[in-house]
């Protein structure tokens, strides 16, 4: 790049560098919140990556290369996206307030095109490594998209996060040469100055993972100076000097700022630098690679010629790069008083009339502005699949049979529909038997980004590795799984390709992965995902692998529908209905409910459950019926006035029941109507739609100030105002709620302790969930009317 078009760069940078500052000054000093409560920003942490993403979106980047940014960063990106004339000038004072720019960079929420979040650290790295096997996948599968770059911008102390090493040691995600990450190695955290510098064991570790490593350490001042006679000395003295003291030179000038970077220096560095003025000598020693245009866009070049592999690029900074707080130990929150904000102001030629002005479009730097932006302008991107997912596969079990069971055989007949089946991928972390997909791994293979030989030959699982498979294979991390989960949600956009993502993992294990779960569903991902088994249920297993929380954790997720089905036909119609929901589809089960926008959390059993009170029900109620409101989240599957006429007068109870305790909860109604008792009882396949339609009409009636309806699906499925008990093998709180919903007394049961060992029945005892329990239940209930 020749020296006109660095200081056109260097222009806009500056530019970039005033912005990215004043949005956050802006935020803290112009706009009254009301509250008292500091707004906060990032200006140190911000400044640090200007010149990174100023040569990225001003010189590098293409318009199908997708890109995170540091959380801490998003005042660079949205200035960036202002100068490109891709951001309203309106929203720059509205940095952290309601629908303005967002605390960090927000797929769902923030008025530009953002192509990841992030906030919670780490997993904005991790993303775009995702992306791009999803990319892999489908280029294999759909033919090759436009060349994709995966860019991460992530802090040198996101290094420090387990999950990015989980990531970078998959074999899921070995071979990604369109994947590159920048680390702003400025050598600070949110509370200190890092007191040593790990680049050396960085290094090691992505190079051990068959990453292609870059560093770039040094600006042209320092490079040309190294050059010159004595110049190693000086160079080796920089590279030994403690980290604190280097960072401490960015506070200095003139003498104290010799006599700090010559404290214990060799004799051959203060030869070497004693021509150097003082006002010279900062400048120079200061001089790091990450803020040098020229040399970032060498090492970006340097990576696209790398496309084997991945590549990292450790870029030093200094956090607060061109501001008064540069290197400041506790600059990671500090605001620039508005005196500083001021001389910054004047600083780079600006007034109080045009320091929000975009570039002058007639300006070499707004010439240049104008033709980025036409560069990435990109088109829309059609999320709807365009395929229509069945009602039903019309699963058949005639036998006692498991939710399990029965996720995996509706998964192959899924798999032999000629509409819906190339859509369809599976992922686990190494759990993809136990958790019963190897019946959708025989047909379709795994796959791998080229043909695999087999050396063993399994009947059962016939692990055939090529590129047409359509099972990704992850290593045991759970975090993974969200994450590639997430990234296969967003396909129709990062890749052009809508598919219908299916992840199993052991239920208790959700809880492993629950940031990168609630990182997908933050960002808008669409999925299917089976927590298997899951409960004390799992009784022999002991209390480590059972789950009793994760019922709970599914209902509160936002983005998320949770669903735990009893019986075969109901966990056909609810996992049709989930993935014709992510399809974009429309099928009349899908209207049963508001549209959903999300994930789909299945909690299944391994319980073999008989089949036979659910066709009784069905024979009682048509299939069109019972399946809308399976598909609302509760039906009744015992009418305690049919099965019982002879208790028409008699003292009547619901019974509420999901999941796997169903045989106890029915085994307990016959006792109770042996007692002149009549129990109804619900299977609620859905606590998720049940709780979102009772909150509808709440707050439609807090909103309104008028007296709140019972929502269709509890008035369908509790039609009597009686006093109910829930049964669950989870939380006894997760259920809890149905008596305030319905305006009767309630007893809730469930597990409140961690499990043990032992065989179901004996775990049900000992946390009253047997049939005589649930009767006392019944009786307690009753009496609190």
């Amino acid at each position: 790049m020749n020296q006109h078009d660095l200081d056109v760069l260097d222009e806009i940078q500056r530019r970039v560098l005033w912005l990215a500052t004043r949005i956050v000054d802006a935020a803290n000093h112009d706009r009254d919140t009301g509250d008292g409560v500091k707004v906060g920003g990032h200006q140190a942490s911000s400044a640090s990556l200007v010149t990174a993403m100023t040569a990225l979106w001003f010189a590098h980047l293409d318009a199908e290369d997708r890109v995170a940014v540091k959380p801490h960063a998003s005042p660079v990106f949205h200035a960036v996206q202002y100068l490109l004339g891709n951001l309203d000038r309106s929203y720059l004072t509205k940095l952290r307030s309601r629908g303005g720019l967002q605390s960090y960079p927000s797929r769902t929420k923030d008025p530009d095109e953002v192509d990841f979040s992030t906030g919670s650290v780490g997993l904005g790295a991790a993303a775009p490594l995702f992306a791009a096997v999803t990319r892999r996948y489908v280029d294999a599968h759909f033919g090759a998209r436009p060349h994709s770059r995966f860019i991460a911008l992530i802090g040198d102390a996101e290094l420090d996060e387990g999950n990015i090493w989980e990531a970078v040691a998959d074999p899921a995600t070995t071979g990604l040469g369109n994947v590159m990450w920048l680390v702003d190695f400025n050598r600070q955290s949110l509370d200190r100055v890092v007191p040593g510098i790990r680049i050396n064991q960085w290094r090691g570790q992505f190079e051990a993972a068959g990453w292609h490593v870059v560093e770039v350490k040094y600006g042209r001042k320092l490079a040309e100076a190294y050059a010159r006679p004595g110049g190693e000395a000086l160079r080796d003295w920089i590279d030994r000097m403690p980290n604190e003291q280097y960072q401490s030179l960015f506070g200095l000038a003139g003498p104290a700022l010799r006599k700090q970077f010559l404290d214990g220096a060799p004799a051959e560095v203060s030869a070497f630098v004693a021509d150097i003025a003082d006002d010279d000598l900062g400048p120079l020693v200061t001089d790091l690679g990450g803020h040098d245009l020229e040399a970032m866009l060498d090492a970006y070049a340097q990576c696209d010629a790398v496309t084997d592999r991945p590549s990292v690029v450790f870029a030093y900074t200094v956090k607060g790069w061109g501001l008064p707080i540069a290197g400041n130990p506790r600059n990671h929150s500090a605001l620039l008083s508005t005196e500083q904000v001021d001389a910054l102001r004047a600083a780079h030629g600006l007034t109080v009339e045009t320091e929000w002005d975009r570039l002058d479009p007639a300006s070499p730097a707004g010439i240049r502005a104008g033709e980025r932006r036409e560069a990435l302008s990109r088109a829309p991107r059609e999320r709807a699949l365009g395929v229509t997912v069945p009602e039903t596969t019309k699963v058949r079990a005639t036998k006692p049979v498991s939710t399990q069971e029965v996720f995996g055989r509706v998964l192959v007949d899924l798999a032999r529909d000629p509409q819906v089946a190339p859509y369809l991928v599976t992922t686990a972390p190494d759990v993809a038997t136990s958790t019963n997909l190897a019946g959708f791994i025989n047909k379709t293979g795994v796959f791998a980004p080229t043909e695999q030989r087999s050396w063993t030959e399994d009947r059962m699982l016939r692990w055939t590795e090529s590129p047409a498979g359509q099972h990704i294979e992850l290593g045991i991390s759970e975090m993974n799984l969200f994450l590639l989960l997430g990234q296969l949600g967003l396909s129709w956009d990062l890749s052009g390709q809508p598919l219908l993502p299916v992840g199993t993992v052991y239920d208790p294990f959700v809880l492993r992965g629950l940031d990168a779960f609630l990182y997908g569903t933050y960002s808008g991902s669409r999925f299917v995902v089976a927590g298997t088994p899951s409960g004390i249920t799992l009784a022999p297993e002991g209390g480590a692998h059972q789950s009793t929380i994760t019922a709970s954790v599914g209902l509160e997720l936002p983005g998320v529908t949770f669903i735990e089905p009893a019986y075969a036909a109901s966990l056909d119609w609810l996992l049709c209905d989930a993935l014709g929901q992510i399809a974009g589809g429309s099928t009349p089960a899908a209207t049963a409910a508001p549209a959903e926008d999300g994930a789909y959390y299945f909690r299944l059993s391994t319980r073999p459950i008989d089949q036979a009170p659910f066709e009784a029900a069905r024979a009682r109620i048509s299939d069109a019926v019972l399946r809308r409101q399976v598909v609302a989240g509760a039906y009744r599957l015992v009418d305690a006035h049919q099965a019982y006429p002879h208790l028409a007068d008699a003292p009547v109870v619901t019974l509420a029941g999901s999941g796997a305790v169903l045989p106890e909860v029915l085994a307990a109604a016959v006792e109770l109507a042996e007692e002149g008792i009549a129990a109804h009882v619900v299977d609620v396949t859905s606590l998720d739609r049940l709780y979102r339609a009772w909150q509808r009409t709440l707050r439609q009636g807090v909103r309104t100030a008028t007296v709140p309806s019972v929502p269709g699906a509890l008035r369908a499925a509790f039609g009597d105002r009686a006093p109910v008990v829930t049964v669950h093998d989870a939380a006894s709180h997760a259920m809890a709620w149905l008596g305030s919903a319905l305006g009767v007394p309630a007893v809730p049961l469930g597990v409140d302790e961690f499990g043990q060992s032992g065989s179901v029945r004996e775990l049900y005892e000992l946390h009253d969930l047997l049939p005589g329990s649930i009767v006392n239940a019944a009786l307690a209930a009753l009496s609190l009317r």
